[in-house]
């Protein structure tokens, strides 16, 4: 798969009201929460003020399986967050979901009861529409067919770039009777691939159609995680699904918006003036977060409140390797065992 590498132009603030821009298996077990990991060469976090919070002065969190799970605010995240802002450090939430815009992650902080500042946010729904102005998409007259919700609609909307499809192809079904076709547009020039909850057969034929009938159609995904956070009970399939679809019946391969590609980052880092080694990327997948982190000259903290389990973390296949692990943020702030003097 492609990742976006620069993204800079794409960051510029959309001129209405409610948009933002951000200025191993056979180890043996233990009950300790401060276990070194020595078989895969990974530290659980066992001193926290050297190891981490000395080191770093940004923050980079994901939301899903770190801040909550579905709709449930994780234990403990609020004091964490004060203390981290006490200490003077720098945060912003990054999540590969696209199902809200970052007007709609504002509000659901806020119905967590977290007061985080609309700048602080970033969703893979924005990282999409930024990609989109990067490339001046706009220019060329086209419009971008969406598999997905609510999100990319309002982030395409605050950059003026026209859309079909998305929610409102959520009940629509091709004829497939004898002699049935789907006419399709052909001014799509980009179909955009985030998590659906009503994807459908309807939605997969549209967006084939345009990528390979239509002339230099692009085909963009938001992120291609395995499995999401839609409840604290299970993990459910998540966009990698909807994007696998999209690549099997086309044969191309998508450029990636989200984590682990490095269009946030790169903005962050530029526009701000921040120092990538003293950036530490915090999430609970290996294969987007950590990836992030270590793609992109960052420190990485891998947390077990979400969809990675220590077992696959310290299994003799897992080739992702945090800097250090922790079963929350609120690690951050429990005291290391003392040392006994010999």
């Amino acid at each position: 798969m492609k990742f976006v590498t620069t993204a800079l132009a794409a960051l510029a603030c959309a001129g209405t009201a409610s948009a933002f821009t951000p200025n191993a298996a056979f180890l043996p077990k233990t009950t300790s929460r401060f276990n070194t990991a020595m078989n895969a060469n990974v530290l659980k976090l066992s001193d926290p003020m050297s190891e981490i919070l000395y080191k770093t002065d940004v923050f980079i969190f994901d939301c899903d399986g770190v801040i909550w799970r579905g709709d449930s605010l994780i234990d403990g995240i609020p004091e964490t967050l004060e203390k981290l802002r006490a200490m003077g450090k720098k945060m912003f939430f990054v999540t590969n979901n696209s199902t809200k815009s970052r007007a709609g992650y504002k509000k659901k902080f806020d119905s967590l009861g977290l007061d985080i500042p609309a700048e602080e946010i970033f969703s893979s729904s924005f990282a999409a529409a930024a990609y989109m102005e990067q490339t001046k998409f706009k220019e060329t007259g086209k419009k971008v067919y969406i598999i997905g919700e609510v999100g990319i609609c309002e982030e395409l909307d605050l950059i003026d770039v026209p859309w079909i499809g998305g929610p409102q192809d959520a009940d629509k079904q091709p004829d497939m009777g004898p002699g049935g076709k789907l006419d399709h547009d052909e001014d799509v020039g980009a179909v955009i691939v985030g998590f659906d909850r009503t994807v459908n057969y309807y939605k997969i034929q549209y967006a084939q159609l345009c990528i390979n009938e239509n002339e230099n159609c692009e085909f963009i995904a938001t992120n291609t995680d395995a499995v999401t956070h839609l409840t604290d009970a299970q993990e459910w399939a998540g966009n990698g699904s909807m994007v696998g679809a999209i690549k099997g019946c086309t044969g191309q391969e998508p450029t990636v918006v989200g984590k682990p590609s490095p269009l946030m980052i790169d903005y962050l880092c530029t526009k701000l003036g921040l120092e990538r080694s003293r950036i530490c990327m915090v999430g609970d997948r290996l294969d987007t977060d950590v990836l992030f982190g270590t793609d992109n000259g960052l420190q990485s903290l891998l947390v077990l409140s979400g969809v990675t389990s220590e077992e696959k973390l310290l299994s003799p296949e897992n080739t992702i390797t945090p800097d250090y692990y922790a079963d929350t943020i609120n690690d951050f702030f429990l005291e290391a065992p003392a040392k006994v003097e010999s």
